[in-house]
């Protein structure tokens, strides 16, 4: 699993792992139901402290994005699609924000981010 911590960051590593692990799910890189790796595996690639990731875990468990099976391991939640959809229209609106914000303190016109928007749409 792909997961980069940063010392530096003000963020608590269980959060980085817990966001990162949300955003993966979000994005449909990991899918529904597929498992995760055990906390001690994710721990000794990631070199921290079981704790650490146990507690990232449980974050996750309790915010709904995965389901944990004693003796089994801890699975993606197989979620609503139309929830599914709700989540993913919110992270698109959270970065459209950020670029609205980003805009507005260049002085740019909503006709020009719309251009800007339309041309980056039909390139992706």
């Amino acid at each position: 699993m792909n997961i980069i911590i940063s010392n530096t960051s003000e963020e608590a590593i269980y959060e980085q792992i817990a966001r990162q692990i949300k955003n993966m799910i979000l994005r449909g890189e990991i899918a529904e139901g597929k498992m995760l790796p055990s906390i001690r595996s994710l721990a000794k690639e990631l070199q921290i402290s079981v704790i650490t990731v146990k507690r990232a875990y449980q974050e996750l468990e309790k915010e709904g994005y995965i389901v944990t099976v004693q003796g089994k391991g801890s699975f993606v939640a197989v979620k609503n699609k139309e929830l599914l959809r709700e989540m993913r229209l919110k992270i698109v609106e959270e970065k459209l924000e950020e670029a609205v914000v980003a805009g507005k303190s260049i002085g740019l016109s909503l006709g020009e981010m719309q251009e800007m928007l339309k041309i980056l749409y039909e390139e992706v």
